[in-house]
């Protein structure tokens, strides 16, 4: 199935207005109907990721949502990164 570049640029708007589970979701039902190769074609013409895909695809079949864990995301402690820092800090 050939895209217009009208429909890719909706396609890319619309999935870039979403987030989380409902721009998976979003993203898997365009795959489902675009039909067999779908997600090669929207790997290579739309750039999304397929892993992203077939996760979108597997909650729809499964219904179930994974839970997005964006809480953990940032920046790590100091410590961390410099574990000697904390014998810096104790000694002066």
């Amino acid at each position: 199935m050939e895209l217009t570049d009208e429909v890719k640029d909706l396609l890319k708007e619309t999935a870039s207005q979403l987030k989380g589970a409902a721009r998976r979701r979003f993203q898997a039902q365009t795959v489902i109907s675009l039909g067999y190769g779908g997600q090669l074609l929207a790997q290579k013409e739309l750039g999304w990721d397929r892993n992203t895909i077939r996760k979108g695809i597997r909650e729809l079949t499964n219904g179930i949502t994974c839970v997005d864990n964006y809480s953990a995301r940032g920046r790590y402690k100091a410590e961390l990164h410099l574990p000697s820092i904390i014998m810096i800090i104790i000694i002066v």
